[in-house]
């Protein structure tokens, strides 16, 4: 909404008007350019008294595809509305009218300010998320929608944005790129963080959003002859990963990263640390996979031993320990469980590290399983997790206890598992007829 001029500045500006020999039929242009000026100092908070207002509306008039003509006008026209109040900027006392005018449309094709305040955004917002610990896939995640963002407002400097650019652009997704609900909630998680941690300031209240609206889901749940018959169509190590995805229950990410001292076989449990959530949880280990992973914890042994030999510098560490124990990377019960086949190479120390298994490795094992095995539902690594709890719900497991197993925080999260199993599991519906 344009806001009006107020009664005692208009016939002042037509005095000016008159006294800069504006001919009398572009009055109304000029008017039109010194309403969208004070429009666009209420909408984003500036002085319209304050020669620093002025480049920042020229580049709003840049963005929004007005011509150099147009530009030129406006430029005219809030310098007219400047002499009301007898301000003069410092550069228009330096330099002739039209070389400032020159000046000023060149700022707003450049905009060297504003490029260099989105091009230190990613070092910030990756600084801000490693502070907090968060995953890497979170930096991943956010980099991407402010990126988008960034690209939707067109560069616009950071003191201009405001919760109706979000708005727009969270609207944006929704009707014109179809992002799932899911997406949408993740974005709106992105720039949330952005506005808070990055530019210092809340979003405000953000009202008549359209919502991708999010779809019940039900997790897709194998049989245990399903199973069983994937786990067979797998080779070393992909079956005992497998194994342990559905018998622990565990994320595929939280499996590539177990070390040997999570395992503790005279308790017979699985300890899981810094999980989804930076939470800890502790499992039982099956039955059926100990000696196995008695054999594993061997094999590790034996490569460990080789890689001492060949003077490799450890295994890759977290956070600070590494500083804190220097040669705990080359301790034994630091390795993984499941290491990479190759040793990667770290150009910033020239040493060689062994990571763990890339957990693509192993979807691409399980899709070729899933394949072979002419099943008609689609399983992913996930879907053993997601059997692990309706298999435990089906055997009259409380549902307390599968959220513990799962590390899940709110109980609604694992109460999805009970519309993948018959209700007669659980308890046989009965008419009160029949009581």
């Amino acid at each position: 909404m344009i806001i009006k001029v107020p009664q005692e500045i208009m016939p002042q500006f037509e005095i000016w008007l008159d006294k800069e020999k504006i001919p009398s039929d572009r009055y109304d242009l000029y008017k039109k350019w010194l309403r969208y000026y004070l429009d666009f100092c209420h909408k984003y908070k500036h002085n319209p008294q304050t020669s620093e207002s002025l480049p920042k509306f020229i580049n709003k008039l840049r963005d929004k595809k007005q011509s150099k003509q147009q530009q030129k006008q406006a430029f005219d026209s809030i310098i007219i509305y400047y002499k009301i109040f007898n301000i003069y900027p410092d550069w228009s006392k330096k330099a002739g009218k039209d070389e400032v005018k020159e000046q000023i449309v060149l700022y707003s094709e450049i905009k060297p300010a504003n490029k260099s305040q989105w091009d230190s955004v990613y070092t910030q917002l990756s600084n801000e998320i490693k502070v907090r610990h968060y995953s890497p896939k979170t930096l991943k995640a956010y980099s991407k929608w402010v990126l988008q963002f960034r690209k939707f407002v067109k560069n616009k400097p950071f003191e201009e944005l405001s919760s109706e650019d979000v708005k727009s652009f969270l609207t944006f997704l929704a009707v014109e790129q179809h992002i799932s609900a899911s997406a949408q909630n993740q974005a709106f998680n992105g720039l949330l963080f952005f506005f808070r941690h990055i530019l210092k300031k809340e979003f405000g209240k953000i009202d008549g959003v359209v919502r991708a609206k999010r779809k019940p889901y039900i997790p897709v749940v194998l049989p245990r002859e399903e199973v069983d018959l994937i786990i067979g169509k797998l080779r070393y190590p992909f079956n005992l990963i497998v194994k342990l995805l559905y018998g622990c229950g565990l994320r595929l990410s939280e499996c590539m990263t177990i070390r040997v001292n999570n395992l503790n076989f005279d308790a017979r449990i699985l300890t899981i640390h810094d999980g989804k959530g930076q939470k800890d949880r502790t499992l039982p280990l099956p039955e059926a996979i100990l000696l196995n992973l008695k054999q594993q914890v061997d094999l590790i042994r034996k490569l460990h031993l080789k890689d001492m030999d060949a003077n490799y510098a450890g295994v890759f560490m977290f956070n600070a320990i590494e500083k804190k124990y220097i040669n705990a990377g080359k301790e034994f019960h630091w390795q993984w469980l499941f290491p990479a086949k190759k040793l990667t190479y770290v150009p910033e120390t020239k040493e060689y590290r062994r990571s763990h298994l890339h957990v693509t490795h192993v979807q691409k094992a399980i899709r070729s399983a899933v394949k072979r095995s002419q099943l008609t539902k689609r399983a992913t690594a996930h879907t053993f997790r997601h059997s692990f709890a309706s298999h435990l719900l089906q055997a009259n497991y409380d549902i307390r206890t599968i959220q513990e197993l799962l590390g899940h925080s709110d109980l609604r999260t694992t109460m999805i598992y009970t519309h993948t199993v018959q209700s007669r599991t659980i308890k046989e519906s009965k008419s009160p007829l029949d009581f």
